[in-house]
């Protein structure tokens, strides 16, 4: 997995573009900055984005060739970003760090994205917000994965987040125009969910 991201990140232009995610950039701005992580940021266009709005912002994927770039990308935008080089089940964080999390095509393997979900969930603070895109079961264009229990629906969301406030919860065809990887129409998941207090 990671040689195919390494792969596809060498390559001179940026595979998702430059540009933030539409729905993580209107949501993202509708509060107030604080500590955000960005799982699977590859290039680091949304996590630069957050960046960009006085985030403090904590990304991380596998590829070596993403990290690069989406540091270059920081400095184009005279913003900083840490990002790691790792896959989340061995990278590890202090529970309830960030404000935010996003979490933009982050696609895992079926049997793991259950418990990623946990483990991001308890990243994150009470009151924290997840701002999720991701293709749904529906998705069936030539780009994107192809494993049906990689993609997401509405029910498996709100097991895996059912300690949370919705705020936004939609199955939606979308045309996307996000590099030569994501373009054309999509099925995605969209997701706001706002984590309750134990108390709640």
């Amino acid at each position: 997995m990671q040689q195919k991201w390494d792969e596809r990140y060498k390559e001179q232009e940026f595979a998702y573009g430059k540009e933030p995610n539409l729905f993580f950039k209107e949501w993202l701005a509708k509060f107030s900055p604080g500590a955000i992580l960005m799982p699977a940021d590859g290039e680091g266009r949304n996590g630069v984005f957050a960046a960009q709005l006085g985030w403090k912002v904590t990304s991380f994927d596998l590829s070596v060739e993403g990290q690069a770039k989406a540091l270059q990308l920081a400095r184009d935008k005279h913003v900083t970003l840490s990002y790691i080089v790792g896959d989340l089940e061995h990278l590890h964080f202090e529970n309830e760090t960030f404000d935010a999390i996003g979490l933009i095509y982050a696609h895992f393997s079926g049997d793991k994205k259950a418990d990623f979900h946990k483990q991001l969930d308890n990243y994150l603070k009470p009151g924290g917000i997840i701002i999720f895109e991701a293709f749904s079961k529906s998705h069936l264009a030539a780009y994107g994965p192809k494993e049906m229990d990689m993609l997401y629906s509405k029910e498996e969301i709100m097991v895996d987040f059912g300690n949370y406030e919705v705020l936004v919860l939609a199955e939606e065809e979308i045309l996307l125009d996000e590099g030569k990887y994501h373009i054309g129409k999509g099925s995605v998941i969209r997701f706001i969910g706002k984590k309750k207090s134990p108390m709640a």
